[in-house]
This record gives structure tokens, sequence and C-alpha cells, in this order.
């Protein structure tokens, strides 16, 4: 919440040594210039103090930047962008970033402007939302003052989001700017204006235009945010969704067929990510939330005798995640596999908790997951949405019995990152074996003997064992023991 008043506290803003040394090198270089955007901003509502500041100069951003840099003490490098008109300092912690202050014009198809010198009141003209463009003064003669010329400051106490110019003409000129507006919307709990948020929809069309990397970027901050759900919505409320994540979309409505209906899973899943939110930061396991119910779209059917059914939601949402995953350009790495690996496993637990937990079904559980098991834990207690205090209480009181049984089997049986008592190079040895899927056989039987509890988790056992299947398939032991 803004709690100060402007007037009273915006030099406070400019104390860091490096504003006066922009303002020495401006002054020197004859041109003015500013601090404008989300260091103003974040200022105001007092978000801390940010670290990434954007300084434009009514004349060549780089030779500021330059200028600047020479009167540092570290004497950082400057990074230049020639093609964009910017220059990049890092200085301590502080990242500064300088343009040269600019009116832009734009063509139908495509978010790059083309771009032309212009005033700083061309340049706050161009920023995405009011709150965006407040600027403070850098220069010597109003050191600190601010400039406000789209009333932003009131905005801000209003929590409002609106564009400087006509809504329809910021959007369809960067349509990158409907998902910042949404993203900004989730971030700081503002409500974009409904005239705002009807251009959104008229120009949903034009996001198809955005790289899907700068969409995927806005997608995370979405995501990291405390309540997605508030990004999500609106997403779907004004049309863009469809264009970003369809498999989601695929999710929403309840079908009925003789009286009987399923849940809402696009609602449903929207909760879930909300609850894991408050439980973990790890972005792909946020990932994992939003995707876990996605196989459910194309798996669902109703029988006569079971009702709806989703059978094999979790495997065919698991291939899912690899072609979204591909589709949005994002890695095809660790992370993908993650989140593939919770949305297949998203209902191990589940099962386990509404039967006798046997430790052979623990076991199972810990092994597949590995050092994921406490992630899928958490995935699994966010899934639970369910509105009965009663049926909730039992839900999660199931769980905390699963946790518990998962901490005495691991602590047990050492389950957890798997490795077999005896190696393939030991079996080899004792049978004088070379390469040959007998070894994989006892080592697989081996394995199988331990999770089911027939044999515990050690050599001297696992060994007794090797020698007793070595035998059923007809091989010799070179050595007694």
């Amino acid at each position: 919440m803004m709690k100060k008043t402007l007037q009273q506290d915006h030099k406070e803003a400019l104390k860091d040594p490096v504003f006066k040394i922009v303002s020495g090198a401006a002054a020197e270089l004859g041109v003015d210039c500013y601090v404008i955007g989300g260091f103003v901003r974040d200022f105001i509502l007092e978000r801390g103090t940010p670290k990434d500041i954007d300084i434009v100069a009514v004349g060549s951003g780089i030779d500021l930047a330059k200028k600047v840099a020479s009167k540092l003490p570290d004497k950082p490098k400057v990074s230049v962008f020639k093609n964009f008109g910017t220059a990049m300092i890092k200085t301590g912690d502080v990242e500064l970033e300088f343009v040269g202050a600019r009116k832009e014009s734009y063509q139908n198809d495509s978010r790059k402007p083309v771009v032309e010198n212009g005033t700083l009141e061309d340049d706050q003209k161009r920023r995405d939302f009011t709150i965006n463009a407040l600027a403070f003064s850098l220069n010597e003669k109003d050191f600190g003052r601010l400039l406000d010329p789209f009333d932003g400051l009131n905005d801000l106490k209003n929590r409002l989001l609106r564009t400087p110019l006509e809504p329809n003409i910021t959007y369809s000129d960067d349509p990158l700017r409907m998902m910042r507006a949404i993203r900004f919307a989730t971030q700081l709990g503002f409500t974009i204006k409904m005239e705002s948020l009807q251009a959104i929809t008229e120009n949903k069309e034009r996001i198809k235009i955005i790289s899907k990397e700068r969409i995927v970027d806005e997608l995370h901050k979405i995501l990291a945010s405390e309540r997605p759900s508030v990004g999500l919505s609106l997403l779907h409320k004004t049309g863009l969704l469809p264009y970003i994540l369809p498999e989601l979309v695929a999710l929403q409505g309840i079908d009925e067929i003789e009286g009987q209906r399923h849940k809402d899973n696009f609602w449903h899943t929207l909760e879930v990510v909300d609850n894991i939110a408050r439980a973990t930061d790890n972005l792909w396991l946020r990932w994992a939330a939003l995707l876990h119910d996605i196989g459910k779209a194309p798996t669902k059917k109703f029988h006569k005798k079971l009702g709806w059914t989703f059978h094999g939601h979790e495997f065919v949402g698991a291939k899912m995640v690899y072609k979204l995953f591909k589709r949005l350009r994002m890695p095809l790495n660790d992370k993908m596999k993650f989140v593939q690996k919770m949305v297949l496993m998203s209902s191990r637990p589940i099962a386990i908790s509404e039967a006798h937990a046997t430790d052979s079904a623990v076991r199972r559980l810990v092994f597949d997951a590995g050092d994921h098991i406490d992630d899928l834990m958490t995935l699994c207690e966010a899934d639970i949405t369910t509105k009965n205090p009663k049926k909730q209480k039992k839900y999660k009181n199931n769980f905390k019995l699963v946790r518990q049984k998962i901490k005495e089997v691991e602590e047990r049986d050492h389950i957890r990152n798997f490795q077999p008592p005896v190696s393939g190079e030991e079996i080899m040895q004792v049978f004088d074996l070379k390469p040959s899927k007998e070894i994989g056989i006892i080592k697989d039987a081996i394995k199988e003997a331990i999770l089911e509890g027939d044999i515990p988790n050690e050599h001297k056992a696992a060994k007794e064992f090797m020698f007793k299947k070595g035998k059923e398939l007809g091989l010799t032991a070179q050595k007694p023991n």
C-alpha cells in the first residue's frame, strides 16, 4: 500500500550516489535525463528499492551511458545495443539501462516500432501504463521533481491499471502489453480499467505476433505471484488463454448425463495452483499444478455403471506436457522432465492415501519419485479443493499418514535414489558372465524383492538372493560365496 506522500519523500528515492553521477554526466553533455518506469512506481508503492533502473535521456542514451561509466569508481563495462538505441551498465548491485527519448509508430504485422527521436512526453506516451510513465528528474535545476503527465500517481493510489493513450492503440501497437497488464494486475493486486480490459478482448488475436519466449516470460511472472489464479482468470476472461494454453481451456465446463456430473476441471486447476503457491516458490512445481489435469479432457468418458471416468489421464497428460513445452519453446530439459514426472505420478499418493498404505506400495512410490517425493506430496496436498470441511480434514489427515509412512520406510529401507546392493560387475564375476540379458534379469529381480519387502536393502541378503535367482536361470556360481 502507498503510505508516503510523494511530495515529502521523492528525493529520498534518489539518495544513491549513482543518481548524482548520472546527473553530473548529463549536465556535461548538455542533455536532460530522468529516471522512469518501474523504479519510480515501486518506490512509491514501497515495494523495496528496485535494482533495475531505467534512465531516459533527451538525446543519446548510449553517449550518456558511456559518460556515466567513465565517472563511476569501478569503471564498469558499457553494453551497447545499437539496434535498440540502448546501453546498459552494471555497477555494484545496480543495473542501469539508458535509452534516448523517442516516439514510436507501428506496423500491423509487427510489435517492432519505427523509432524517431522525441521529447520526454513522447517517451512517456509510448509507455504501457500510466503507473509506468512516472518519472523523476535527474537534472540539476529540478533534481527529484516528479513528472506525471497522465495522472499515474492517482492511479497508483486507486490501484488502477490504465493506458496513457487510447487502450486499443496501446495494445494493438504492442500486444505484449496485454500480457503485461494481466501480469501487473496479478502481481500488484490492481484492477485493469474496464475500457482497457475490453480493449484486450478486442485485440486478443494480436497476441499471435508475439514470440513464445516473451509470452512465457509473462506467464512465469503470473505463476510466481501470490495468487496466480487472478492472472489465469483474466487470461481466460479476455480470450487470450486459447492462444496460449488451449489445453487448459479444454478443461472448462461440466457435462451431465443421466444426472451424473463431473467437476469443472478448469476452475479446480486454478484453485490447485493457488493452493500450491501458498506452499512453495518452486516455479516448475507450480507449472506441474497448472498442468496436472490436462490429460482429463482427451480421456473423459461416460460409463453407465461407473459414471464419468478419466482413465490414464496422468499418462496422457505427461505426454501432453512435452508437446506444450515444445510449442511454447520452453526448456525441454530436466525442468520439463520434472513437470512430466509430477503430472504422471500426480494420482499415486492419492491412491495410497485412500487405501491401506502397505510398505510395498510406499517403497515403490519413493523409488519412482526419488528426490521429488516431497514435491509430489506437496502437489497432491494442493489438489485438495473440496469445500466439505469433513472431507478436507480427512484427506489432509490421510496425506499426513502417507508422509509419516514415507519417512518410516525411507529411514528403514533407504529406497530414495535406490542403488542395487549387488552391482552388475559383481554378478558377472560370480557367474563368469559377459554382458548379457541374465544380468539385467537378476538385477531387476533383486530390486523387485527389495521393493516387495521380501529381502532387506542390504548387500548380504541381496547376494544370497542373487545366488538363488542365478540357479533358477541355470547359471553356475564360480565362487562359493
